[in-house]
């Protein structure tokens, strides 16, 4: 890895784990309240439940809501609080030991599949959209690409390997880029039925 593309991702870290640790933390605490509320009143109408598609009413009233028995946002108040703190920190200039940075992988990892699994079931299974959600959806996938990224970069890596990660590294905003549109092809082309009388 040249040291240019090494400090690129470097600098990025802390932005992205401080700004998305922030705004994942705070879609996750509204959902979390959101929940509650509708807990308390099975007659509540979510804020963010805007029309039949755009709807976390639909999509917290599933199974697919509370998979570990709990909700689901309760993971993300967890988690996104640690990201945003492991973030603050970096921004601070702190040196941070290599297992936090495997830590913070594996959490990042986990994070992104269950995401993943979260739009397929919303797409495919539930058939609505939370936007609040899509909200933990948007910031989850850079945590877990620059992560991965900054892990990957800072290995010692030789030969074809290491040359594949420098070729990454250089397009990691494009496929950051790429990864995003794949997503929204997909919301486009589930509920195009629906978008279309919008028009």
């Amino acid at each position: 890895m040249t040291t240019k593309d090494n400090l690129t991702v470097s600098r990025a870290l802390p932005w992205v784990l401080t700004i998305g640790g922030a705004i994942g933390l705070l879609a996750a605490f509204v959902l979390t309240v959101e929940k509650i509320e509708l807990i308390l009143d099975p007659t509540y109408v979510p804020s963010c439940s805007i029309n039949p598609i755009l709807s976390c009413g639909s999509v917290m009233d599933t199974p697919q809501a509370v998979l570990f028995g709990f909700p689901n946002s309760l993971l993300g108040v967890a988690g996104f609080a640690i990201v945003l703190t492991i973030g603050v920190v970096l921004l601070t200039g702190a040196t941070l030991p290599r297992w936090i940075y495997w830590g913070l992988q594996l959490g990042a990892t986990a994070g992104i599949v269950f995401v993943h699994w979260l739009i397929f079931q919303s797409l495919y299974r539930i058939g609505a959209l939370c936007p609040y959600c899509m909200v933990v959806w948007v910031v989850m996938i850079p945590i877990f690409w620059y992560v991965t990224l900054h892990n990957v970069t800072t290995a010692r890596l030789t030969g074809a390997l290491r040359d594949g990660v420098i070729g990454i590294a250089r397009m990691h905003g494009v496929i950051l880029a790429l990864w995003y549109i794949v997503i929204i092809a997909m919301i486009g082309v589930e509920f195009w039925d629906y978008w279309r009388t919008l028009l």
